[in-house]
């Protein structure tokens, strides 16, 4: 499984090109499942038939990222960001487009900046992507409008349980479910994959009508605040403390019997587990628990701190056991408690 998802972490898959890691999934879903397919909106969806409830895990494909607006006269790229913060992104290396031509996103350097400009955050417009070229016309030789832009951040373990990777938001996710779709449950399974979850939760608005599951697994990568400077109950989650089970978010508010059924399933498989306690943010639960004449739906997340950056860091434990949260509420049929 950490193979998988260091392989998942590597593939490109910026909100809407999110083919290179739908094409992987795939070809590893085939092999358990009964039925493989995709929909209009690129959403993959894998099904294990049985008896029973009708259950859905959802974990979605794309990672945060830039689209090219145009070249400027200079050959410097101008571009448009969904959900990154633009501190994050100075100097980093970056790939753009299908044939991933390497650039590098820069600003103005500190000597020439005047004393209001140093004491502000730069904004993306005020940033742009080098790559070389000695003007529009050669720029636009290499790259167009409307390719994507993916920070280059392999992934890496490193300390006794950590990893760093760009993308752990959601390839964790991602690696879970198709670890999932291994094994046989006593329902009517589905692993979905959806696409543009960063740009407003688009694929699962879909997938749910698709599926119509009666109850929904989220499995997602969420914030982690364990810094210094963070108080205990300002961490939302702790890097390391157990995957997080939420009961509310910016989208969802989890049914109680969801909540209590996905504590008492670590509890009783003796899988530590921590409350997610920020509200803010979402994941697809926010469309699916909406849709048809509402779905039960509940999320199990794996910390990552420096979310929505070329690196974000996790701990392997965490997703490890967030794997075996989603396992044992499956195999123990919680879903039928909830229901």
């Amino acid at each position: 499984m950490l193979g998988r998802l260091e392989a998942l972490c590597n593939l490109n898959g910026v909100s809407g090109d999110e083919g290179r890691v739908r094409r992987y999934i795939r070809d590893i879903a085939k092999e358990y499942a009964d039925e493989v397919w995709v929909d209009a909106m690129g959403n993959l969806y894998a099904h294990k038939k049985g008896e029973g409830r009708r259950v859905m895990a959802c974990a979605h494909m794309d990672e945060v990222g830039m689209i090219v607006w145009g070249a400027m006269d200079n050959g410097l790229l101008a571009y448009q960001a969904g959900g990154i913060d633009p501190r994050v992104v100075v100097s980093k290396r970056v790939v753009i487009g299908p044939d991933e031509v390497p650039g590098v996103i820069g600003s103005k350097a500190i000597h020439l900046q005047s004393r209001e400009e140093f004491s502000h955050v730069l904004g993306h417009n005020e940033l742009f992507i080098d790559i070389g070229a000695k003007d529009k016309a050669d720029a636009l030789k290499y790259v167009n409008p409307g390719d994507y832009v993916s920070f280059t951040t392999k992934w890496e373990r490193y300390g006794e349980d950590k990893m760093k990777a760009k993308a752990l938001d959601d390839r964790v996710g991602c690696a879970i479910a198709l670890e999932l779709l291994k094994n046989s449950y006593d329902c009517d399974f589905y692993a979905v994959f959806t696409v543009q979850e960063e740009l407003g939760l688009r694929g699962a608005q879909a997938a749910v009508y698709n599926v119509k599951p009666e109850v929904a697994l989220i499995l997602e990568g969420t914030t982690a605040n364990d810094m210094p400077e963070a108080e205990g109950h300002q961490h939302v989650t702790k890097v390391g403390a157990g995957p997080a089970i939420s009961f509310m978010d910016g989208g969802t508010i989890v049914r109680p019997k969801m909540f209590e059924a996905l504590k008492r399933t670590a509890e009783e498989a003796g899988i530590p587990f921590q409350i997610r306690q920020g509200t803010r943010g979402g994941t697809d639960a926010g469309a699916i628990h909406k849709a048809l004449s509402g779905c039960i739906a509940g999320g199990i997340s794996v910390p990552c701190r420096y979310i929505h950056s070329p690196s974000s860091v996790a701990s392997i434990r965490d997703f490890e056991n967030a794997y075996k949260l989603a396992d044992s509420f499956l195999k123990t049929k919680k879903f039928d408690e909830v229901l």
